[in-house]
């Protein structure tokens, strides 16, 4: 995939590290080095086409193999994927079942090919709950990319904003931080992946235009994209489009609008 003009002239040829160290300060204004997406609307697509839930979540999963080639290509640094969340275990039995076994599926026949790639994947959340199967192959796609540096690809499954916090402030203080010590750095280093920077956007697709309940620490300065197309239909132009709105915005991180 041939990334557009416009974006080559942004992001250079070259891929971006994939690191923790933040890039230049003329580079992070008008380029996103980590974009978060809340792949939204699987179920209602599906039932627009009088299809069951489970191939609508077999459809977002084609999305997603299209975004992550186009992030990988323009040489965004991180790209986080929403793809299961604390709250989805609620949801019909069949669902949740379905959407196990297609993350299984998933990481077998996509994490060699990122692998490849030079991309690294790392999953964001709670493991617990999870089949000992599945948590073989996180482990099996964690190990296999883990010396890779194009980008980072983090997946959060079965993942909860507010569970994540709570878990950073047990583990700090778990760790010997005094309550009356714990301060910012303290959580903020305890979270799932040290690896991961604060995303500078953050994309929800299908017309909701909330967080629920999505990185909550790392997006207290992200701008925030919001679009109606559902996500089995959110392809390469509607990406480009929402990197092309992050470039034309003026972040201010809460000092005033620069000139």
């Amino acid at each position: 995939m041939r990334a557009p003009a416009w974006l080559v002239a942004l992001f250079g040829r070259g891929p971006r590290w994939a690191g923790t160290t933040r890039p230049n300060e003329q580079q992070t204004s008008r380029v996103p080095f980590h974009v978060a997406i809340i792949m939204d609307g699987n179920g209602r697509w599906a039932e627009r086409r009088h299809l069951p839930v489970l191939a609508g979540h077999r459809a977002g999963a084609q999305a997603v193999r299209r975004i992550v080639e186009m992030a990988r290509d323009v040489g965004l640094g991180q790209l986080t994927l929403y793809s299961f969340s604390t709250e989805n275990w609620v949801r019909p039995t069949e669902e949740v079942e379905g959407l196990m076994k297609l993350h299984a599926e998933m990481i077998e026949a996509e994490v060699p090919t990122l692998h490849e790639n030079d991309c690294r994947v790392v999953f964001i959340g709670r493991r617990g709950e999870l089949s000992t199967e599945l948590r073989e192959k996180m482990e099996w796609a964690e190990n296999l990319t883990v010396g890779n540096r194009r980008m980072i690809l983090f997946i959060a499954l079965n993942y909860g904003g507010r569970r994540e916090v709570v878990d950073a402030v047990q583990a700090a203080l778990a760790g010997g931080v005094k309550p009356d010590d714990l301060s910012e750095p303290d959580i903020a280093s305890h979270l799932y992946s040290p690896l991961m920077r604060d995303p500078d956007l953050v994309i929800r697709t299908s017309g909701e235009r909330r967080l629920s309940n999505f990185l909550l620490w790392q997006t207290a300065y992200s701008e925030l994209y919001f679009t109606d197309v559902f996500w089995p239909d959110f392809g390469r132009q509607e990406f480009e489009e929402a990197l092309e709105d992050f470039a034309a915005r003026n972040r201010r991180f809460g000092g005033r609008r620069s000139a």
